[in-house]
């Protein structure tokens, strides 16, 4: 029988959480009292809901039943000290009873008012009347029954032994229930107003900080194309007027710039993009500025195959190559390699590196960066909180920048 009831519990437990945590699946419940209960969870605001799951995980299973037994406990000890301040009206089972009826069912209903305070606080009018009432209308038909039992009491009599109880009655659940009801009530509506502000102000702390985050990108953008679109046209323009030992590197920069500026083009349009796109963008960069430098830049590309579709947020890596080049590979006299990777490490997180073999970072800017690096980690910041970005000195030469991106970086940002 015990285990009968115990599997019988758990599968309802399992129901409800799952409900809580799935509205929707109520609907999908057979007809009946089962269904009926889903469908008032279902009403229940989204707080409401999450406060009431994480209090059924934390109580569910022998967490229910070891609660249950210490509240049968101190309404039992309540009921054995009501026995000695009144021994003479009270004896040792009535007492003990009375207590665990009473403190049970008082128990049940702060329970239901602590997961259902929304609705209590909206139709508060309705609420207090019925727990007023239906206690005193009850209490009426007891006294009036009884008296009718007892056979020698008249109408009157009966009538008035009635309303003497149903007035204990609905004074009782007044004190008992109405009171601490109510108390419940206006705390937890002040506690679901504060969260639901607190949420509020996340969500638009979240939004602008986005909004932020958009507005830099699309100044870097901008910073990036006449400033680079500038120097390349001035040096496409210097290898024509060399004639034509000059006009063969001039086509091949000019193509290596409408190559670039597609890539670009196409990925400025979009937050994320694929890996293998990011990719083809570094490389057209890469290939302008070596026929710009000439052989003082060189470059490695690798990108795995099962990477090349990951989805990372649009010119993070193109950012961190600029930088290698402007502070790194520009300043020194005979130049150096920048080499651009990605892998996955043994925690199952994507590791994107730009390497360079420049002059290194100052002693002033090791720790931190210029805005590019800021907005760089702004934006991973945003794609996801586990995301991050590195940039410190190589032992031997250079600098070395890691952004640590986990696998599923495209559901995290979207």
């Amino acid at each position: 029988m015990w285990k009968k009831f115990a599997g019988w519990y758990r599968c309802y437990d399992d129901e409800t959480l799952r409900v809580l945590a799935h509205p929707d699946t109520a609907a999908q419940l057979p007809h009946g009292w089962r269904r009926w209960v889903a469908l008032r969870l279902v009403t229940l605001t989204p707080i409401e809901r999450q406060q009431f799951h994480a209090f059924m995980l934390k109580y569910r299973g022998a967490g229910f039943y070891l609660a249950a037994a210490r509240l049968v406990l101190l309404f039992s000890i309540v009921g054995v000290v009501l026995h000695l301040l009144l021994p003479d009206k009270v004896g040792w089972t009535k007492a003990v009873v009375l207590s665990n009826v009473l403190g049970l069912a008082m128990a049940w209903g702060v329970l239901g008012v602590w997961f259902n305070y929304r609705k209590l606080a909206q139709k508060k009018f309705k609420t207090l009347l019925l727990l007023l009432l239906v206690p005193a209308l009850g209490g009426v038909a007891i006294g009036v029954l009884r008296a009718i039992l007892e056979g020698n009491s008249s109408i009157g009599v009966a009538i008035e032994r009635g309303a003497r109880v149903g007035g204990w009655a609905a004074l009782t659940a007044g004190l008992v229930y109405m009171i601490p009801m109510t108390i419940v009530v206006l705390w937890r509506n002040r506690q679901y107003e504060a969260l639901a502000l607190q949420l509020q102000q996340d969500a638009e702390r979240d939004r602008l900080a986005r909004e932020l985050s958009e507005s830099q990108l699309r100044l870097l953008r901008a910073q990036i194309e006449p400033h680079f679109l500038f120097n390349t046209l001035g040096a496409v323009q210097q290898l024509a007027e060399q004639g034509a030992s000059g006009a063969v590197q001039a086509a091949a920069l000019t193509a290596n710039l409408i190559a670039f500026l597609r890539a670009s083009l196409a990925e400025m349009r979009a937050d994320q993009v694929p890996l293998q796109t990011e990719f083809d963008v570094v490389q057209a960069y890469l290939q302008v500025m070596q026929v710009r430098m000439g052989t003082r830049l060189s470059f490695r590309l690798d990108l795995p195959p099962g990477l090349a579709q990951m989805q990372v947020p649009s010119m993070i890596l193109l950012t961190l190559v600029e930088n290698a080049i402007k502070h790194g590979i520009e300043p020194s006299l005979r130049g150096g390699e920048i080499a651009v990777s990605a892998l996955l490490d043994a925690d199952g997180a994507m590791r994107l590196r730009v390497q360079d073999t420049g002059v290194g970072l100052g002693a002033a800017s090791a720790a931190g960066g210029g805005l590019g690096l800021e907005n760089v980690r702004r934006r991973l910041q945003l794609a996801a909180a586990a995301a991050s970005l590195h940039v410190q000195n190589r032992e031997d030469e250079g600098v070395l920048a890691e952004i640590v991106l986990p696998m599923n970086i495209k559901e995290l940002a979207a």
